[in-house]
């Protein structure tokens, strides 16, 4: 049983102010994904500009730079810190995006609708612990996406890591003025359930640091298996696409289209659930189209 300081909700509540804190460049890195994201969703969606629904938008990293290309943009996040930060940095670029708090797991019964394009970013799947909480996801994304839409996901490539023991991983030294702030990573890894610890050092260049601690878990669920869980979801046509980059993600793509539709997962990012679906809509998770 997770500790209530380990649930994703107050894991990204206490990161939200120091979110943007992850990227060398969070401002780069917007338009950069956006650039990598808009190339995949116009080889899927061909001529047409789609709606949008981000399930897992953070303080906004993938929806703002899709809606700064044009995209009609509606995004949720499970952590109410984090859309108020979306909110405020979409309303500083004169952006119209609805952002609402909901659980990707209630995708469809909170938005109550579809869309064309439906994606859940920067390893949000994986904070879903087990088969059927991530099948319960997918069956709500899947629900979410239009006929001829697609979904695409973007997870770690976890099959390509080391799993086991206590690891450090230094995350980013990153300078606003004259402070300094140093954030690493700690995981614990007890099976295929890691406990994540983000720590970040607040140097104000006085003659002590201040040190916060957000700690929340994943599963270090491999691609197979998301694949197999898209698949039984209902999408079709479920691939991976692989794009170089430090190969710590990959996008994967997922088709509800009719017609056979090839397309994969990617690295793109080298820095961060109702009733099932009828049967004839749908298969599992690799890639993006939905069928």
């Amino acid at each position: 049983m997770m500790k209530e300081s380990d649930s994703p909700i107050d894991f990204y509540d206490r990161l939200a102010p120091y979110y943007h804190l992850i990227y060398p460049d969070w401002e780069k890195s917007v338009a950069r994904q956006a650039g990598h994201l808009d190339s995949i969703i116009k080889e899927l969606c061909e001529n047409k500009t789609p709606h949008v629904l981000d399930v897992a938008c953070g303080i906004g990293t993938q929806s703002i730079g899709l809606a700064q290309l044009g995209y009609e943009v509606v995004a949720s996040d499970i952590s109410p810190k984090e859309i108020e930060c979306a909110r405020n940095n979409a309303k500083l670029r004169d952006l119209n995006i609805a952002f609402s708090v909901a659980d990707m797991r209630a995708a469809f019964s909170h938005h109550q609708r579809t869309f064309d394009v439906v994606m859940a970013c920067d390893n949000a799947v994986p904070h879903l612990l087990s088969d059927a909480e991530i099948l319960k996801a997918f069956e709500q994304l899947y629900l979410c996406t239009a006929d001829g839409g697609c979904c695409v996901v973007s997870v770690r490539d976890y099959a390509a890591m080391d799993l086991t023991n206590t690891q450090v991983k230094p995350y980013n030294l990153h300078q606003e003025g004259a402070d300094r702030y140093f954030l690493f990573q700690v995981w614990d890894f007890d099976g295929p359930i890691y406990e994540l610890s983000m720590y970040m050092i607040e140097d104000k260049r006085n003659a002590e640091c201040a040190a916060r601690v957000m700690r929340t878990k994943y599963y270090a669920v491999s691609t197979d298996k998301l694949t197999e869980l898209m698949t039984a979801a209902g999408f079709r046509h479920v691939q991976r696409l692989e794009i170089l980059g430090r190969g710590e993600f990959f996008i994967q793509h997922a088709a509800h289209v009719e017609g056979d539709v090839d397309h994969v997962g990617e690295q793109l990012f080298p820095e961060k659930r109702p009733n099932a679906p009828q049967p004839e809509r749908g298969g599992p998770f690799r890639t993006l189209d939905r069928h």
